[in-house]
């Protein structure tokens, strides 16, 4: 049950940022659904190779390149799918960091909500 939550949440973070940051485009909550489940599939399958392929880069830049693999992965995501769409990188990072941090307010109000 978290898990729909949490699907369902991420894809009205997603219209949210769409709606707050011009080069994120959203056409509507399907193309956010769809979207949401790329760019959680994206994080889960690829993200972790890529942090490991790109280790010595991330450590020079104190992990700073870790926000360059998210907003790739974010970047990625809109690429593959029609409704949704990122007008660039710079886009891309905006977007990312604006996703993950409404992100981290979802997986805490859920934490809270399912804590036994």
């Amino acid at each position: 049950m978290k898990l729909i939550f949490k699907w369902l949440l991420s894809a009205a973070a997603l219209l949210a940022v769409a709606h707050l940051y011009s080069g994120v485009q959203v056409t509507n909550f399907t193309s956010a659904l769809i979207a949401a489940f790329v760019i959680g599939l994206l994080n889960t399958l690829l993200r972790p190779v890529l942090v490991v392929l790109t280790l010595p880069v991330t450590l020079v830049t104190l992990g700073l390149f870790l926000f360059v693999i998210n907003a790739l992965m974010f970047w990625a995501a809109a690429s593959l799918l029609g409704g949704f769409h990122v007008t660039g990188f710079v886009a891309a990072l905006i977007g990312s960091l604006i996703y993950s941090v409404m992100g981290m307010v979802i997986e805490s109000a859920l934490e809270r909500l399912f804590a036994r």
